[in-house]
């Protein structure tokens, strides 16, 4: 099992759990769209070849972002991602899998 981490901006924050949770993940048990979410401030600077969503060249941008936790099945892992890809509205979404140990 793995766990996956993104951060979104509250625009995108409902359609990108839904592909993800389309694609396989946020099912524990006998629960579904299972997901922990939190609101923080992101930042980046796009730099030349960006073609930014939000912000400009060359400036750093400091907005708010949700960050997404649920749960992954291994072999979902990569359906999973390439849906949060394609529903993000960033270029370069940041995302983390981690892995989840079992020690029962």
């Amino acid at each position: 099992m793995l766990k996956l981490i993104y951060y979104v901006p509250e625009s995108h924050l409902e359609s990108t759990k839904l592909a993800v949770f389309e694609a396989g993940a946020g099912g524990i048990g006998h629960y579904e769209h299972c997901a922990w979410q939190v609101l923080g401030i992101g930042q980046f600077k796009p730099v030349k070849g960006a073609n930014p969503f939000i912000g400009e060249l060359d400036t750093l941008e400091q907005l708010p972002e949700w960050r997404v936790e649920t749960i992954v099945p291994k072999e979902k892992a990569v359906q999973v991602a390439k849906a949060l890809k394609a529903s993000h509205p960033y270029e370069e979404p940041a995302f983390e899998l981690i892995q989840i140990i079992d020690l029962s």
